[in-house]
This record gives C-alpha cells, structure tokens and sequence, in this order.
C-alpha cells in the first residue's frame, strides 16, 4: 500500500516515517504546493495530513486532485467542531498529532482495510446528532434487529446510542470491558450493524 505523508512539520514526518518505513510504501510532502503536485500525479492508497498544512478550502483541492486516496487528518489541538467539518469533507479518519505509536500503527491498519478511525468525543458527537435525525425515521425494520437481542445485549445498545465508552459501559452495568466487547460483538451481528454509529441509529428509531 503506497502512503503519502504531508507535513510542514519534519519531527512529525520523521515520527511517521520511524513506525510505518517496514510496513508500507512511504512518500513525503513537506509544503502544500508539492503535495498538490504528488497527489496529481501519482496514486496513493492512503494520505496521512497534518492540518496545520490545509485549511477546508485547499483540502477539498486535494481531495479533487486524489479522490480515490483516503485520509487521514491529525490535528495538534483535536476539536469535535473541527472533526465534523473534515469528516463531512471527505476524511476517513481524524486524530491527534501526538497519537501513540501503537494507536497510529493500529489507526493506520484499520483505515488501510477500510473502515473509518474517529476519537472517542466526535464519534460521540456524530450518535447524538444522529439522535435528533432519527425521530422522524422509519422504525418497523430497527425494531425487528432490536427484538433479537437479549436484555443485557439491549442495555448496552441503549447505553452505546447514548454515546458512552465501552469502558463508561462496563463501570454502569458492573461487568469488565472485555465482557462488553463480547456483548457488542453479538449484538454487531444480530443487528448486523457493525459499528457503534450504525448500532445508536436503529436503536435511535427504534
């Protein structure tokens, strides 16, 4: 997998390069004029973007340049507000610069096989809103996932559409985090949802 790295930053490139050199096909960026110039023309599967490098107007540039490039954003002072606005932008993943090393090589593996990475507080952020969209939804088909559930299963769901942690989830109900990854697991498949968003939507309509 070929990964481009932009930053004016040369300690954060450099942070970068250390942990990802033996796993992925790297190219830098140091200056927004010559990431333009990489991403029109050359292909990358994945684009690690530090913000302070693009504001939303040269983003949308970039993604128009890459489309099919996915992106992750790092930002040095990570905001739910800031967040949102990219993530309607086109990013698929959103964290903060300083990441640790283990979180930035598992973010970049669970964005590389297609799924989306987001903080814990916009994720958040992202079910509540949901919250208030989905009254005015349709509820027949939430209702028949949610019917399937068992009671302890139903808990979890109703506190995950409340935008708690699996660790707040564990402190509420008494039982180890370990033993709600197990819930949540069944709970993805019964409702085959297979994300906490999805999960809080049919239990929002439900």
């Amino acid at each position: 997998m070929a990964i481009l790295l932009g930053s004016a930053n040369d300690l954060v490139i450099q942070r970068w390069v250390d942990l990802l050199k033996d796993k992925y096909d790297l190219n830098q960026a140091d200056s927004l004029p010559n990431l333009q110039k990489l991403c029109a023309d050359e292909k990358f599967d994945l684009l690690l973007l530090h913000r302070p490098l693009v504001d939303p107007e040269t983003f949308i540039e970039i993604r128009r340049l890459s489309p099919l490039c996915r992106i992750f954003l790092f930002s040095d002072q990570p905001n739910e507000e800031e967040g949102l606005t990219f993530l309607k932008l086109g990013i698929v993943g959103y964290a903060n610069t300083y990441i640790s090393a283990e979180r930035l090589t598992e973010a970049t593996r669970v964005i590389s096989s297609g799924a989306v990475w987001l903080g814990q507080k916009v994720m958040q952020r992202l079910i509540l809103d949901s919250y208030s969209k989905a009254k005015s939804m349709a509820v027949s088909d939430s209702k028949k996932k949610l019917e399937t559930l068992t009671k302890r299963e139903r808990e979890i769901a109703d506190l995950i559409a409340q935008g708690q942690s699996n660790l707040e989830i564990a402190a509420n109900l008494d039982i180890t985090e370990r033993t709600v990854k197990a819930h949540l697991s069944s709970i993805y498949e019964k409702t085959r949802t297979g994300s906490r968003l999805n999960l809080a939507l049919i239990v929002n309509r439900g």
